[in-house]
């Protein structure tokens, strides 16, 4: 077989899901991702690590080398090989391969593995769910659409944090757990996002007060964020669905999943 020939195979193979050998290929992929992703969580287990330690670092090898020469096959067959390197599967693509590597200068970091796990979101292109991926881009353009409202709210949110810590070290002083400035924001993030880890906590009236007050304030917070994607988000939906227009009577304003007019009945142009 030539090379152009081969390229083509390769790529109707690897990058497409209208052929079988395609799908089978995906989903092939997605199962040893899959079971690459179970044998580095197993590998963290104490127990199951001295017994199986070696099997199973030659096994993560193994899936290693193989997602390594796939990702050369795809820079191989891809039409446009830098274009798909920087895409978004292609950097997550090379990512998944990289801290094994990397675990040879820096150990440990062979761990960040279980970023691979990202490489199953190929299901959603393999069973034809384009419609999830939609909705998934609903969202996404609603957090950038409130980016610099999120931003602004977290910067009030930094500088909160930043107060209250300093005066809850004034208040209780490297006596009572708050030995610096940086130990007390982190003791009014914690306290703030009402998770309380209880590692530090204040001990005079005085600085019970300002918690209280902390926490209370941390109550009030928690909904802003929700309450700016939430509207962003309400905007972003009316905006499709006044895209979906029928087109006997003209009418806009349908749900994304609708197939036939609210008005006239006429089935609906397809839509994604």
């Amino acid at each position: 077989m030539d090379s152009p020939r081969l390229k083509d195979t390769l790529y109707e193979v690897i990058f497409g899901t209208q052929t079988k050998a395609g799908q089978y290929f995906d989903i092939a992929l997605i199962v040893t991702i899959i079971c690459s992703e179970l044998v580095l969580i197993l590998s963290t287990v104490g127990s199951i690590n001295t017994r199986y330690g070696e099997a199973l670092f030659i096994l993560e090898w193994v899936f290693t080398l193989l997602f390594t020469i796939e990702y050369g096959v795809r820079l191989y067959c891809s039409p446009k090989p830098w274009a798909y390197a920087k895409s978004f599967y292609g950097i997550v693509d090379l990512i998944a391969v990289l801290p094994s590597y990397l675990a040879f200068l820096f150990p440990g970091s062979h761990y960040l593995l279980i970023v691979r796990l990202i490489r199953v979101m190929r299901i959603f292109r393999i069973l034809k769910l384009a419609r999830f991926l939609k909705d998934s881009n609903i969202l996404l353009r609603s957090l950038l659409m409130a980016q610099r409202k999120i931003f602004v709210f977290f910067s009030t949110v930094a500088i909160l944090v930043t107060v209250l810590g300093s005066l809850m070290f004034v208040v209780e002083g490297p006596n009572n757990g708050f030995t610096s400035i940086p130990i007390s924001i982190y003791w009014a993030i914690v306290t703030i996002t009402t998770v309380g880890y209880g590692d530090i906590v204040p001990q005079t009236e005085i600085g019970k007060a300002l918690a209280a007050f902390t926490m209370l304030l941390g109550y009030s917070i928690l909904a802003v964020p929700t309450g700016i994607i939430t509207a962003e988000l309400s905007q972003e939906l009316r905006t499709q669905r006044d895209l979906i227009r029928c087109t006997n009577c003209s009418v806009s304003g349908h749900e994304t999943d609708a197939r036939y007019c609210r008005k006239c009945g006429t089935e609906l142009p397809e839509h994604l």
